[in-house]
């Protein structure tokens, strides 16, 4: 919930043309009184003196009476009527956590012992705990020092990611250094693609001031916001051996090779780049805490946008209005029930905008309708998660659609989607016509959005996903069905065998080279993960190597 001064500040009527209620309320009880002054009446005929000797038993104070009650009832009505708001709510297509990638330092430096027992190892714990946090966020792992590498791909499974975390050493690294801007440039490629714009945190124990432009014009371009959480201390530490053997550490002319940390050159580095700097806490998890609402406020903050509906708050009056009315049946209290009836007749009567929908779709009267409209009833059930018992109540077309959605309802989704004209209901249409396969349809409502909305990643990454699928088919599409010979030229990881046939059965049997492939695959994964790492990393710096040079 907002705070008190966001809420005022925020505070606003969804329908105010309904506090015109309040008027007649105010002259229903100026009238009744001025009707029931019988001093007033008779001013004009009687003398002032002779009147109040006539006068017997008139009441001096002023007593609650029901038109009092009546006044107080219509104007609370009225405001719960004019939707009073002061937060907003997120639509629920919207993903509730921010994608996170964990860029390690893995230069020699982080082999350090002033932290306990590593710079690295302590990194490692922090993940644990940033993991823990996370709860089911999507996370990814890269390791960087002269060059970058992806270590595992964006991920729920928490165990893959600590397995991973655990194996990450600086000896893996194929080229030395510490290039902070390549890293950056290489992770925000690959979070490019993601519907929801994400956060790359750095735990290093260094920074490059070189970097500080390239971070800062990544802190202003709207995608993936960096982080950076320095570990070490300023008095430093020995470096430990790349073999870890105990008591081993680096010497350079006899002397043990220290690492400290340069504590304000990571707050310059900061205020030169504008991005979140801090150093890591050794006695607690402040800082993963930190890091945590970092990533959440950034994807409030990218989402604000898309927040379109207001929450209202109106029904917090109902239980005041239902103990006021209650007063009602006291004796001696009563109202024209005539009236009353009619002005809840009024009251309960379908607005414009859905007369058209319900003489559509006839519903048979249930005894909620007394109490909740249909769009309230159909949000109780969404709220429980029946999307397709919500999906008959609702009204509103919109939220209609997304209960039919979340139903799995897509063909019925996308006909009440096109009800609404707006760039959201464009997107939408766009996933539902997606979840039915249609990619060049839903290629074309995703366009249909970015024309109306531009720059909105999550169509943009959509959009890419479609035309990528689609692309896909088109080789299956032009393939001639009676030509069953490969290509010359097609990946060995391409090649496929009828599993009810195997290729020996065929007349044909296996390559030699394939054969040889797998293995060394089976050799390969009896090793260790770093090891695997290790071999992967260097065979991705052999390969970009010769693509450096011709350019």
């Amino acid at each position: 919930m907002p705070a008190l001064p966001d809420a005022l500040a925020h505070f606003h009527f969804l329908r105010p043309w309904w506090l015109l209620v309040l008027v007649p309320a105010a002259l229903l009880v100026s009238a009744v009184q001025r009707r029931g002054d019988v001093r007033r009446r008779w001013r004009q005929t009687i003398a002032p003196h002779l009147l109040d000797a006539l006068m017997i038993g008139e009441r001096r104070r002023v007593a609650l009476r029901p038109v009092h009650l009546t006044a107080l009832l219509l104007a609370l009505g009225a405001i719960a009527l004019a939707g009073p708001s002061w937060r907003q709510e997120r639509p629920p297509f919207l993903d509730d956590k921010a994608p996170l990638a964990l860029a390690v330092d893995l230069s020699r430096t982080m082999d350090a012992v002033d932290v306990t027992p590593t710079r690295l190892e302590r990194a490692k714990l922090k993940i644990k705990a940033l993991l823990a946090r996370r709860n089911g966020g999507r996370t990814a792992i890269y390791a960087y020092a002269g060059s970058t590498h992806l270590v595992l791909p964006l991920t729920d499974d928490t165990s893959l990611l600590q397995t991973f975390a655990d194996a990450l050493q600086t000896r893996i690294m194929p080229a030395p250094g510490r290039d902070m801007a390549q890293a950056l440039h290489t992770i925000d490629a690959d979070l490019a693609h993601e519907p929801v714009p994400g956060t790359i945190l750095f735990l290093t124990d260094g920074v490059e001031p070189a970097a500080a432009k390239a971070f800062r014009e990544q802190a202003h371009s709207g995608r993936s916001q960096p982080v950076v959480l320095a570990i070490g201390t300023q008095q430093g530490g020995p470096l430990r051996t790349v073999e870890g053997a105990e008591g081993g550490f680096v010497e350079q002319d006899g002397a043990r090779v220290f690492a400290r940390l340069d504590v304000a050159a990571v707050k310059r580095f900061g205020d030169d780049s504008g991005v979140p700097v801090a150093t890591f806490t050794p006695g607690s998890d402040d800082d993963v805490a930190w890091v945590q609402r970092h990533v959440q406020s950034h994807l409030e903050q990218t989402q604000a946008g898309d927040r379109t509906r207001w929450q209202d708050e109106g029904w917090c009056l109902v239980l005041p209005v239902t103990l006021l009315a209650m007063l009602w049946f006291r004796k001696g209290w009563t109202v024209r029930w005539t009236a009353g009836l009619l002005l809840a007749l009024a009251l309960a009567a379908p607005q414009p905008g859905l007369r058209a929908q319900q003489a559509d779709a006839a519903r048979p009267w249930r005894f909620a309708d007394l109490w909740l409209t249909h769009d309230q009833q159909g949000r109780r059930a969404f709220e429980q998660g029946d999307f397709a018992r919500a999906a008959t109540l609702f009204d509103d077309a919109m939220w209609r659609g997304i209960a039919q959605y979340r139903a799995g309802q897509y063909p019925q989704a996308v006909q009440s989607f096109a009800l609404v004209d707006s760039p959201q209901s464009d997107y939408n249409q766009g996933n539902a016509l997606a979840r039915q396969g249609q990619y060049r349809q839903a290629a074309a409502r995703y366009r249909q959005a970015l024309r109306r909305q531009p720059q909105w990643p999550a169509a943009t990454a959509n959009l890419a996903l479609m035309e990528k699928l689609l692309a896909q088919q088109e080789p299956k599409d032009k393939q001639d069905p009676n030509d069953e010979e490969e290509p010359p030229d097609l990946a060995p990881d391409e090649i496929k065998y009828d599993a009810a046939k195997p290729p020996e059965q065929g007349g044909q049997s296996m390559p030699i080279g394939l054969t040889q492939d797998a293995e060394m695959w089976m050799r390969a994964i009896q090793t260790t993960p770093t090891d695997l790492l290790q071999r992967k990393f260097a065979l991705q710096r052999g390969q970009a190597a010769p693509q450096q040079k011709q350019r």
